[in-house]
């Protein structure tokens, strides 16, 4: 994956895949580490299935024969000098918490985390994501629920809503001096 945000959509696929109804999307920066966190309260994965997710000959999809979403995050991360840890419990969901050396040079660009969270908040219906951004004092945060709760009843899934979250987003992370690149 050639940036983060497209693996972020993977993970958080995945626990919309495991039938999450909240799934929380956070990502922190600091001096030294941009760290990533996705939990979800779907369905999660016994110990067995948990010790499995980092091989990429394994998945629990059965429309192809690898998985690459968990080993490829994990591998980016500690390639940057960062880790991921990865806690589940069978029916009550799944936390990921990759962190990346925010200025190593083998750190993929972040890509376009508006438009990524836009889609995601907009596109899973049933889903609420919480997309939430901290750097130091300063947080942005952002729900399905809220989106619908100010809409009413304009159907969230329409492009137009999808390119209005975006340029929020972007005005938002602007306005806090939050850059990932």
């Amino acid at each position: 994956m050639k940036d983060l945000s497209m693996h972020i959509m993977d993970i958080v696929q995945n626990s919309v895949r495991a039938k999450a109804g909240n799934v929380t999307l956070s990502i922190s920066l600091d001096e030294q580490w941009l760290t990533i966190k996705v939990e979800d309260d779907g369905s999660g994965m016994d110990k067995e299935t948990l010790e499995k997710v980092t091989d990429p000959f394994y998945t629990s999809r059965t429309t192809r024969k690898v998985g690459m979403g968990i080993p490829l995050i994990l591998q980016n991360a500690e390639l940057t000098d960062g880790n991921m840890t990865l806690e589940s419990e069978l029916g009550k969901g799944t936390t990921l918490i990759a962190k990346f050396g925010r200025t190593h040079i083998d750190r993929p660009p972040m890509g376009d985390i508006a438009s990524t969270a836009a889609m995601m908040i907009t596109g899973n219906d049933g889903v609420n994501l919480q997309f939430e951004v901290k750097k130091g004092a300063d947080e942005f945060a952002i729900s399905t629920n809220e989106v619908k709760e100010v809409m009413g009843d304009v159907d969230i899934r329409l492009p137009k809503v999808t390119s209005f979250l975006k340029e929020m987003i972007e005005e938002n992370l602007k306005e806090l001096n939050i850059e990932f690149d």
